[in-house]
């Protein structure tokens, strides 16, 4: 799947964004027509989840998106691709639903 990828205020390594593209990858199992992405890591100041990942994937006739703070870039990706995979089931079911 095609990732755009921003890191805001900070500058992501490489081995942070092979992570993040592999793990929004596994979601093309859940569902193959999707298009693109969009992944924004944001380093925020205050509290001890200070991470927070938001990632937007763009479908035929649909967008859906999902943000998550926590302790470490990683697990925050866990968390959103986890929120990702239950809508993409959801939309799933919606569009079986109507054919």
């Amino acid at each position: 799947m095609k990732l755009q990828m921003h890191s805001i205020h900070f500058d992501a390594d490489t081995k942070l964004l092979d992570f993040v593209q592999k793990k929004v990858n596994k979601l093309e199992t859940f569902y193959d027509r999707v298009v693109d992405g969009e992944v924004f890591l944001k380093l925020n100041n205050e509290g001890i989840e200070n991470k927070t990942v938001e990632i937007k994937i763009n479908m035929p006739g649909s967008q859906i998106f999902a943000k998550e703070d926590a302790q470490s870039f990683e697990k925050a990706t866990d968390l959103t691709t986890e929120a990702l995979r239950r809508q993409i089931k959801k939309y799933k079911e919606k569009i079986q639903v109507k054919h």
